[in-house]
């Protein structure tokens, strides 16, 4: 008996009392066995027993089955005094099997008792499964038994802990995370308290607050439970008592554990700031040592508030000009948005050519330009809402239908301003959308107004252009074109067909110009008018003219290895002569293919001369170095181009159908004349497009026409009818 008091003795040293399991007066202790006997021996052995202060209370099963309905019942059992050998010799481990794997209970502790030693070998056991003891039920003294259960609850403390650690890490880690991303200060509050709650295992009840230099008034910044609300209070007309907890912890510089709650400092350049969160019961060591760690990371959150602040203001705010930018309106727009309301109408504007500016004068001319125009619309326009910077050089503002005069608009941005000593003429382009066009959200508001902007830059007149619901439906078939485009020709669904042009003397064939088909797929072809300035707008327009010059100099070879060698024409567009090295370009794939320069001819209209003639003009040198063929195309619809066609380094006139449609009955025919004349002067070929009757071709010979082109003679075709048609003649 005195050698069990003397072992006794060994479970009332100190244990350090920062354990983190679930805080209860009672460790739950889990017999199982199926013998009564062995359940009140173990209770009569085990009572009065105290560890960290808890007591033991004991449940029982008299089967396997029965314990782990007890263990699925209950989650805090810490230790399990488990028989072997029950309803079957190995009943006691398939208990252990199912604790860890089917209930998937790791913390429990397991200690084993055999009445049969021998049976199952110790040393299999304690391997094969994760138990903490095994003895035999004879050994088991009152000593050993309470050794064997302190050392087990000492194990699932330890176990709890380590699982405490784990997931307070991953919550400070997460929530630091998601705490410093944020730019509201009632939103981190919120963030911080909750969190906190996690770490102290509590319920998410508190408030953060705030005491700025110079402040003698404690303010509320945001809380969570019956704290949520009062964002902005003073802390003492929300509570008093939490206002005395907060002074004394200012006061000391330290956390305080008071009664059922807790204050934490936190620690801020700015501001005095403290974190009350409610608790029932005082955060043990290993809490609070967390709880620093994350007081760290929330501390620098609300350092940083005010720079979030800046910020915000900084995303929502024009830099050079000082009035709202694009994400400011956007956001705020939708407050305008009624539906069948028209009192406003949303103006844009969208300054022409301003790159011009920048590049010729300079930024800091642009830059004036830029703040004058937005000084001008104040001026005129004090009642305006949200006045903003929409883009580089677009500005936007919403204004009462009855203040807006659009003429009037025109006239005051007409008057040039003055920047750097020049004076500018500016030239603007404006698209409006009426209130009851306002689209739920600002981004789809702004794209209407958009659409409208476009068809104004689009028709290059100055008196605006409403937006309208049929301009959202042309858009959206716009774009349905330009995806089918982009789809088909990355599958090589476009054809390249060939329309033969004929010496208008004796009509032999002297080339083919390539033209760009479109077919559906169920036999109909989208007209190149339609596709082909949509796939300018696209970007897509450089790549598919460089696959039909590609295609076109296949062509050629081919018919050349054939025995007949022509000149094929492939039209050229704007984007295409803006690509840097084009004319490199152009005689790499003549290279790759071994065509010959002079049997390749490139047709650019007037419009692409005179849109970028310095470009246009040096490309083309470059390219009639490399002896290829010139010709303009469509001449004589354009303007300006008289003054420039010396300049040119060409081959040919293509006289546009527009002038031999009338032939020989209409006016036109002067017009064919002179082209005809002009050629005959600059040492050009002529040829016309569109011819269809033999009357026009015998009005055309008699002026000295050189070739022509036309249904008469042949219509577009694929190139398997151009070998049929060069092979019959």
């Amino acid at each position: 008996m005195s050698s069990d008091q003397n072992d006794f003795l060994f479970f009332e040293q100190d244990f350090e009392d920062d354990a983190v399991v679930e805080q209860t007066k009672f460790w739950d202790i889990l017999i199982v066995d199926d013998e009564p006997e062995i359940h009140s021996v173990t209770k009569l052995a085990l009572s009065g027993v105290e560890f960290l202060g808890a007591g033991l209370r004991f449940h029982d099963a008299y089967s396997g089955a029965e314990a782990i309905e007890v263990l699925a019942k209950n989650k805090n059992i810490s230790v399990i005094f488990l028989d072997v050998v029950m309803e079957t010799d190995d009943a006691g481990l398939q208990v252990v099997k199912r604790v860890r794997d089917e209930l998937n209970n790791q913390h429990v502790r397991i200690i084993l008792r055999t009445g049969q030693a021998g049976n199952t070998p110790e040393e299999k056991v304690i391997r094969e499964y994760d138990i903490n003891d095994y003895k035999t039920k004879t050994e088991l003294t009152r000593s050993k038994l309470l050794t064997s259960l302190i050392t087990a609850i000492r194990s699932y403390e330890q176990v709890c802990q380590l699982e405490y650690q784990s997931d307070a890490m991953n919550t400070i880690v997460s929530a630091s995370k998601s705490i410093l991303g944020l730019t509201d200060i009632k939103q981190l509050c919120k963030e911080v308290i909750k969190h906190m709650s996690v770490i102290l295992k509590c319920a998410p009840r508190g408030l953060v607050c705030s005491k700025l230099d110079g402040d003698d008034f404690i303010q509320v910044l945001g809380g969570c439970g019956h704290y949520e609300g009062y964002f902005g209070e003073k802390l003492i007309n929300v509570d008093s008592r939490v206002f005395e907890q907060v002074e004394s912890c200012f006061a000391l510089s330290k956390h305080q554990h008071i009664d059922s709650s807790s204050t934490f400092i936190l620690k801020s350049k700015h501001r005095k700031a403290a974190l009350y969160i409610e608790c029932e019961h005082t955060p043990l060591q290993a809490q609070l040592q967390f709880a620093e760690i994350f007081l760290t990371n929330v501390s620098v959150a609300l350092d940083n508030i005010r720079l979030f602040v800046k910020l915000r203001n900084a995303a929502y705010k024009d830099v050079l000009t000082g009035i709202s930018n694009r994400t400011n309106f956007i956001e705020r727009v939708v407050h305008y948005q009624k539906p069948h309301v028209n009192d406003y109408v949303f103006v844009l504007l969208d300054v022409v050519n301003f790159a011009d500016i920048n590049n010729g004068l300079g930024q800091e001319v642009g830059n004036k330009v830029l703040i004058g125009i937005v000084q001008r619309l104040k001026e005129n326009y004090q009642s305006a809402k949200l006045l903003s910077r929409i883009g580089a050089d677009v500005f936007g503002f919403i204004i009462r239908q009855d203040e807006f005069d659009l003429k009037k608009l025109n006239e005051q941005l007409g008057i040039p301003f003055y920047a750097e000593e020049h004076l500018l003429p500016i030239d603007f382009r404006v698209g409006l959308c009426q209130q009851q066009d306002f689209q739920s959200s600002g981004i789809d508001t702004l794209k209407v107004a958009y659409i409208a902007l476009n068809q104004a830059k689009k028709a290059k007149h100055k008196e605006g252009v409403y937006y309208s619901i049929d301009m959202q439906d042309k858009m959206a078939w716009r774009l349905g074109i330009i995806r089918q485009l982009r789809h088909d020709f990355a599958r090589n669904k476009l054809e390249v067909w060939y329309q033969p042009q004929l010496a208008l003397d004796d009509l032999s064939l002297i080339g083919c110009e390539a033209l760009l088909r479109w077919p559906t797929g169920d036999g109909v072809y989208i007209s190149p008018a339609v596709f082909v300035p949509l796939a300018e707008d696209a970007g897509l327009i450089v790549d598919i003219g460089q696959w039909v010059l590609e295609q076109a100099c296949q062509q050629q070879k081919r018919l050349e290895n054939m025995g007949t060698e022509i000149c094929i024409a492939v039209n050229v567009s704007v984007p295409q002569f803006k690509v840097k090295g084009y004319a490199q370009t152009v005689k790499n794939t003549l290279l790759k293919y071994g065509v010959k320069p002079k049997n390749i001819e490139l047709e650019v209209t007037e419009s692409v001369v005179m849109d970028e003639l310095e470009t246009v003009i040096n490309t083309l040198r470059e390219l009639k170095e490399l002896g290829l063929e010139v010709a303009i195309d469509d001449f004589g619809t354009g303007f300006s181009s008289l003054s420039y066609i010396q300049s040119l380094p060409l081959d040919r006139l293509k006289i546009d159908r527009a002038f031999i449609k009338g032939l020989p009955n209409d006016d036109t025919g002067a017009i064919a004349a002179l082209v005809i004349s002009l050629g005959a002067k600059l040492g050009l070929k002529t040829i016309a497009e569109g011819v269809e009757t033999q009357a026009q071709a015998q009005f055309l010979k008699n002026l000295g026409c050189d070739e022509v082109q036309g249904f008469m003679y042949a219509k577009p075709m694929p190139e398997n009818e151009l070998i049929e048609f060069i092979n019959k003649r």
